[in-house]
This record gives structure tokens, sequence and C-alpha cells, in this order.
């Protein structure tokens, strides 16, 4: 985001893929290719620092503006890209105790970084909370305050490592959650970015099986009769709203499994190998599946998320929490309904789930134009207590009970008010009861 230092307002913003993505999809295979490739950690530095000086010569070329007349900047990341940002060996973080080679904030001259603004810019980095919860869940903190919080609050940053606060008045606890690409559309069969052309939201008839949907870049859902959109694959929100409608419709049982019973009695249930995948759509040029993988990929990735937020209720001292935030550029299109069917989340009020949108971005524009700010953060993070999921049994097992879906034990009693799961067990012969379905309160279509 560029912003203009006198009056606060956001003048222009890009974003770009992390170039990182070609040395790993997640955090410790990137880890993984600095320990195993010699230099490969400089490779991955010059390839976030060039990243960053592609992005400013972007917005200073959209707002007309020379790019010497960038002054400040703040800078937030997960651990990984924070130590590859700053040249620092990132190997540490690869094993307990993932111990950070600085957790304090930075001030810095833009050219200790390469970046190309005015000769004399400067860069404030924000400071990491623990080895795998950085700078940028200490810019969720300062944006969303889980500290000043009256009711017990659950702030979840989703992404390839999911950072996790529970907190209020009282006590904030961190942690993060491996939870892997999938969210992202990565490890998916027909999964891609979130771009046009993309499947973002997914309805599924549980009578006929038979899926409608929404895609980026079109206002019409697919059985419309103008609906006339080239479908080229489907995105993080939309792989979890057709997952958890499969589990809704009767197509999946509730250990996961897509039901092989379905595929002689309904087309859009088809045999893959000895397993079954389930058709979203078929094009002129293309089909857009869920195979059995998928929804796995999907399961540990959830099961991962869940048991982090179990873990920090645990350490609270609490079986449910009154309010979550969904945060990240993923989280603001989470449908809260499709994200608790899923097991994602634990039970809470579905009004109280609400999207808090970049709340890294939103942290960092307000470290950049309120330097008091600066102080604050690194006040408030030194009051918030770190889980270590590594290294905690009870994280395993709360892992292993959230495969489930939505989960093999917890109950959902907010959940239960809107929708009825079908019974269903992975030894059944395909016969599931149908449920009965209010609106979804997220989307109203």
């Amino acid at each position: 985001h560029l912003c203009d230092l006198t009056t606060g307002k956001v003048v222009k913003s890009a974003g770009l893929m992390n170039p990182q993505i070609r040395y790993g999809e997640d955090l410790m295979s990137r880890i993984s290719y600095a320990m195993m490739n010699p230099g490969g950690d400089k490779d991955m530095t010059q390839a976030v620092q060039d990243a960053l000086n592609t992005l400013i010569r972007q917005v200073s070329k959209d707002a007309t503006i020379l790019r010497e007349r960038i002054f400040d900047v703040v800078l937030v990341a997960n651990p990984v890209i924070h130590h590859l940002l700053l040249g620092l060996d990132p190997t540490e973080l690869g094993g307990a105790p993932f111990a950070l080679t600085t957790n304090g904030s930075l001030n810095l001259k833009a050219s200790d970084l390469n970046l190309r603004i005015h000769p004399r810019g400067k860069v404030y980095v924000l400071p990491c909370i623990a080895g795998h919860v950085g700078a940028d869940a200490a810019a969720v903190a300062l944006a969303e305050s889980p500290h000043l919080q009256e009711k017990t609050t659950l702030i979840v940053d989703v992404g390839t490592n999911a950072e996790i606060f529970l907190g209020n008045t009282t006590k904030v606890l961190a942690c993060s959650s491996p939870t892997g690409p999938a969210f992202e559309g990565a490890q998916i069969s027909s999964g891609q970015r979130a771009a046009k052309g993309a499947i973002e939201r997914v309805r599924i008839d549980p009578a006929t099986k038979q899926a409608r949907f929404k895609v980026i870049g079109c206002e019409l859902w697919s059985d419309h009769p103008d609906f006339n959109t080239d479908v080229t694959g489907i995105c993080g929100s939309g792989i979890i709203e057709v997952i958890a409608e499969m589990r809704l419709a009767g197509i999946m049982h509730a250990d996961g499994t897509i039901d092989t019973a379905l595929i002689d009695a309904n087309p859009n249930v088809i045999a893959e190998g000895r397993t079954a995948s389930y058709i979203l759509h078929r094009g002129a040029h293309s089909v857009i599946q869920v195979t059995q993988n998928d929804v796995r990929a999907i399961q540990l990735a959830k099961a991962a998320l869940y048991a982090g937020a179990r873990l920090l209720m645990d350490e609270m001292k609490v079986d449910s929490v009154e309010r979550i935030l969904l945060a990240g550029a993923f989280g603001a299109h989470i449908s809260p309904l499709h994200a608790m069917v899923l097991g994602m989340i634990p039970n809470c009020p579905l009004d109280q789930v609400v999207s808090v949108g970049n709340a890294a971005g939103t942290g960092s524009r307000m470290a950049l134009l309120n330097k008091t700010y600066r102080d604050d953060i690194e006040t408030v993070i030194e009051k918030i207590e770190k889980i270590e999921t590594a290294i905690e049994p009870r994280f395993q097992e709360h892992f292993v009970d959230a495969m489930a879906i939505p989960h093999k034990t917890a109950e959902f009693s907010h959940l239960t008010d809107v929708v009825i799961l079908p019974q269903s067990d992975s030894s059944s012969t395909g016969s599931h009861q149908r449920r009965r379905r209010r609106p979804d309160p997220s989307n109203n279509s």
C-alpha cells in the first residue's frame, strides 16, 4: 500500500505472488531448501527483495510519482520471510525450539534491504512474537487489539501457516498451526489462486447433487441463463464451500470419504480408481472436479487450524468462544457457515464470526502513519503468552479428532441451529438423511 504521509490516505495498492514459492510451497519446505542448497537462503533473500522493488515500482508508476519520493516504509512478514528479507539464516526455525535470530522491532535504512526509494529512506520492521508467530501476526494484534476485547475472541489469520490469537482483557494467547497451502488452492487438483475465472462460491442441491457456483469476475451464478464465463479452476474459498456443501448434500461421509455408492446413482459422482470424485463443472474445454485427495488435503489443513484454536482454548480453560475474527486476504472471502460445517473453526454464534480483511495490512499502515502505535505493539506483544503447537502432545490429539467433518466429538450447537448434517458413516450404503437447511446467514444467494 502506498500511503500519503500527510493525509494517511492509501494512494495505490499492488500485490504479487510470493516469488519464494518456486523454492517451496510452505515455510518448512523453504527452510529445507536453505539447508539443502548452499546459498539457497541468499537466492530467497534476493527473490523477496526484488519482489518488493517490483511492487514499489508498480505503485509509484500507478500514482505517477518518483520512487525517490517514498521516504518511510513499514514491513511485516511471517518469521521465515522476515528472516530471509533481512538476510538472516532461517534454519533455526526448522526445528525445536524454533529460535528467532532476532525478535525485536528493527529500524533500518532502506539501502540495507536494497529497497529503491529515497536514498535516505527508512524502514521499520514490526517485531516477531514467537518462532512461527511473526511480525505479520504482530500487525494483526495491533489492528484488532485482542487484549482489549471484553468477549473471549479468537482471531485467525488464515494462510499456509495460520497464526491464531485467543484473548480478552484478562489474557492473550498466541500460536501458529501448519495448515499448508491447500486453503490457497495449492495441492488441489483443479486449484488455482484467487483470480478471474476461479470458482469462489458453491451451492449443491441435496436432491440432485447438482452444483451451482459463482466465479471471480462475474456477478451471475452459473445457473443463470446469461452466465457465459470461462471457468478456469477453484480457489481457496471455493474449495472450502464445495467440500462443506458435499457434506451437507450427503455426497461425503463424516470421515471425509466420498460416497462410492453414488457412482451408479448420480452422474455427478464418478469412479476415480478405488475412490470417487465429485464433478463440480463440465465445461467445453475442462472438467472441474473434487477428488478424494483434494478432500484429504483440506481435512489436514482444517484439522491443523482447529487443533491450534482448541489448544489455546484448553490453555484459556474455555470450551467455546464468544467471537471469531477471520483475518487475511483469504479470510475475507470465507463463508462463516461453511467454515463451521467443515470444522475449521470452533463452535460460536454465526453472527459473531466476522471477516476483518487484511488485518496485517491495516496494522502495518497504523504503524506507518502513527509512530505511537510502534511503541504500543512492542509493549503489547510482551504480554502475549506463546504456545508452541509442535511440542504440545494435545495438539496431535485435537488434530486427529478434528479430521472428521465437522469434528469427531466436539459439539457444534450453533451450527445445528442452522443445518442438520446427514447421518452417515464410512460403512453406509449411500442412504443419507435429507437435511433441513435454512438460509446461509453469510450469503443470501
